[in-house]
This record gives C-alpha cells, sequence and structure tokens, in this order.
C-alpha cells in the first residue's frame, strides 16, 4: 500500500539553480522545510574522509540517501499544512545507473511506496546565479544536463514538474504558495492536473 502525503511538496532542479534559497524564503515564512538530504551526507562523510560521496563511491552514496530520505519522509508528522522538502526520493532513480540500465529493484519499490504531492516545483538552470562551492563540484553544463535528468525522472515516477520562474528566491516563493492554495487565487484544481497527470501515469508504466 502507497504511503501518500498530499502536504509534501518537493522543490528540484539542477544543482546552483536557486531552489535553497527558496526553500530559505518558506522556512522564513514560518513553513516547516527538511534540508537536502545528498548535502547533509557530503557534510557528514567530509569531516572524516568517508566515501559515500559523488566521487568516490556513487553505490554507496546512493544507498545512504536512500536511507536517509526515508527517514526524512517518515519522520514529518505534520499532515495538513505543507511541507517543503528539498529534493525527493524520486531522483534516485536516475542516479548512479550504468547506461542502459534501471535503477536497482529496491529503489524503485521505496519511490512507489513514498508518494509526495503529484506536483513538484522545478527550479530551472540559471546561469548567472550559478556558483561553484565545496560540495557542488559540477560545471554549469552538468548542472544542466541534471536538470534534464531529474526532470524527466519525476515525469516518469508519475509527478507533474511545474517550473519556477527565473526571478528572486521571494517572487519564487510566493508563487508556490499561490499555486498550491496558500496564496491569492487558490489551489490549483485537480481538473488542472488530470490531464498532465495522466500522461505522466503512462510514462510511469
Amino acid at each position: 500500500m502507497k504511503i501518500i502525503r498530499e502536504n509534501f511538496y518537493m522543490l528540484s532542479g539542477g544543482p546552483g539553480a536557486g531552489k535553497t534559497a527558496v526553500i530559505e524564503v518558506l522556512r522564513a515564512r514560518g513553513y516547516r522545510c527538511v534540508e537536502e538530504v545528498a548535502r547533509k551526507i557530503l557534510r557528514q562523510q567530509m569531516k572524516f574522509n568517508g566515501d559515500a560521496v559523488d566521487w568516490k563511491d556513487r553505490s554507496k552514496y546512493r544507498e545512504v540517501m536512500l536511507s536517509w530520505s526515508i527517514a526524512d519522509f517518515e519522520n514529518v508528522d505534520e499532515r495538513v499544512r505543507p511541507v517543503f522538502f528539498d529534493r525527493g526520493m524520486a531522483e534516485l532513480m536516475a542516479y548512479g545507473n550504468p547506461p542502459g540500465t534501471e535503477a536497482p529493484a529496491h529503489i524503485q519499490r521505496a519511490v512507489a511506496l513514498f508518494r509526495y504531492n503529484p506536483i513538484v516545483f522545478v527550479a530551472p538552470p540559471w546561469q548567472e546565479i550559478y556558483r561553484a562551492d565545496a560540495e557542488r563540484k559540477q560545471t554549469f553544463a552538468e548542472a544542466v544536463e541534471v536538470w534534464r535528468r531529474v526532470t524527466t525522472c519525476y515525469e516518469k515516477c508519475g509527478y507533474v514538474p511545474v517550473e519556477l520562474p527565473r526571478d528572486s528566491p521571494d517572487k519564487r516563493a510566493d508563487f508556490i504558495l499561490k499555486r498550491i492554495g496558500e496564496g491569492h487565487g487558490g489551489a490549483v484544481k485537480d481538473a488542472d492536473l488530470a490531464p498532465r497527470l495522466a500522461l505522466t501515469e503512462r510514462r510511469s508504466l
């Protein structure tokens, strides 16, 4: 049986597209937000030169991300107000697979079991704000490829990507809250989502 949390919303996109800044704005406005597990793991592993990182053991890194993602999902007890996740479990379906292969069966089962709201907000590539750092080592071109890959992945997993405008973190937060009914204008209606949900469901088969 699926575990569905309609009030859990994911923010995604390529690295350096500004989604985490939006998360911080939402947190400042009083919404519960869940930090990206990949960043938390990298900070932990770098403290003791661990190998569960992208540039050493990608398989181990993915397993730790899966474990931490499930823990974050299960540990949030809010069932009414929106909760915002910096990335979601479905992205693991597209991470670390050898060319021409699918994600391991246990990851597929986890992604099918733990379900967030069908809408996933995606920050598009934005070269003007892109910056590499100690944890974000990708070039901008690589970041664009990640954006393409995760967007396709969410669609195949039955989610509906909604692109964020290239605007300030505050304006992007306003866009999200209006879309889910927390701002003026009300929530997007199920009928508005139905055609796109049907398309993503066909792609997930």
